[in-house]
């Protein structure tokens, strides 16, 4: 590793107390505010008497269904690049974002989701058990209804980016499938109108994603995406969008040397942490929780990949938080509802 990453990891890593693992919405707002959603990354409650809901995006991170530990300036990576994107894709679909008021929170459009996601694919690859590669690897040669041809190696680009759609189960052991669409507007109860808007949207969004990644010397390989509806009908893009979360990104200029070779891409996004969990041998958890044991550099070096893509994409970076990032999370609420 060259010095300047060494430097920044130790960075890294003395921000990992200052993460934001937790968030609970201040009792002084309690009264303005709905229904509570605590995700496995974002807290999010409607707003009373508006069709409006708060985002908090926090540090917590994901893989394999379980929250592994956090991230340090995750969150505020996530919504920068997200209020990014949503303005950039714009013109291609309505989204759901209406204002930024703190590095880790959104104000966005009440909706309704569609109980989908639209994941969109330009290459052949993943290491969990609902990736392509898995499927492909284990024999399969039909993806969600698409047919794929023989002789494909891992991350080798497809003839052309395909979606292949996915459930979104409900209760704690549940997991999403990805099935064709037809089963799924079938299961979910769509309506094959929305579906075929959101479709249509997703393919053009993930078409802008990779030309804009390519100015950037990165390859979006594959992303999902998720939509709602307004009160009025309109379909819209919600949650986030083209993330390091919601995304795989591969550097563009290192790509070809990789695959020749049969080695792994350098990723700059969650798939990192996975592959390294996936090495440890800790695709699940046991009762002495060894989440504890995982050391802080494999969350700091996730943090300066993300931190990595948001610079190349935007031209920069959010600040680190100087302590707790709570209160100013408290703060900038407060004063949103005040002035709103």
């Amino acid at each position: 590793m060259h010095a300047e990453s060494s430097t920044e990891i130790a960075e890294l890593v003395s921000q990992l107390p200052h993460a934001l693992r937790a968030y609970r919405f201040p009792e002084s707002v309690a009264g303005r505010l709905g229904p509570v959603h605590s995700g496995k990354v974002r807290e999010s409650a409607s707003l009373a008497g508006r069709d409006e809901r708060l985002i908090v995006t926090t540090d917590r991170t994901s893989c394999f269904d379980i929250i592994v530990g956090a991230t340090p300036r995750k969150g505020a990576v996530l919504t920068s690049l997200s209020a990014w994107w949503f303005e950039r894709t714009g013109d291609l679909i309505g989204n759901h974002l209406l204002e930024v008021i703190d590095p880790n929170v959104m104000v966005v459009r009440a909706c309704e989701p569609i109980k989908m996601e639209l994941v969109v694919r330009g290459y052949i690859t993943g290491v969990t058990g609902t990736s392509m590669w898995h499927a492909y690897s284990a024999g399969e040669r039909t993806f969600c209804g698409i047919t794929l041809p023989d002789g494909l190696r891992k991350n080798e680009r497809l003839p052309e980016p395909v979606i292949t759609p996915s459930t979104k189960e409900s209760g704690a052991m549940a997991h999403d499938r990805s099935v064709p669409p037809e089963e799924l507007i079938a299961h979910a109860g769509i309506d094959p109108a929305v579906y075929r808007k959101a479709a249509d949207a997703a393919m053009a969004i993930f078409t802008r994603g990779q030309e804009l990644a390519r100015e950037a010397g990165l390859i979006l390989v594959d992303t999902k995406y998720e939509f709602g509806t307004t009160p009025e009908g309109e379909v819209i893009l919600i949650d986030e969008v083209h993330t390091p979360d919601s995304s795989r990104y591969w550097k563009a200029d290192a790509y070809h040397a990789a695959f020749d070779a049969g080695a792994e891409q350098s990723y700059y996004d969650k798939e990192h942490v996975r592959l390294e969990l996936k090495r440890l041998g800790l695709t699940e958890f046991g009762q002495d929780d060894e989440r504890e044991k995982l050391p802080p550099e494999l969350f700091a070096e996730a943090g300066r990949r993300y931190l990595e893509v948001c610079e190349r994409l935007t031209g920069s970076t959010p600040e680190a938080a100087s302590g707790d990032p709570t209160a100013r999370i408290d703060a900038a609420i407060e004063g949103f509802l005040n002035r709103a």
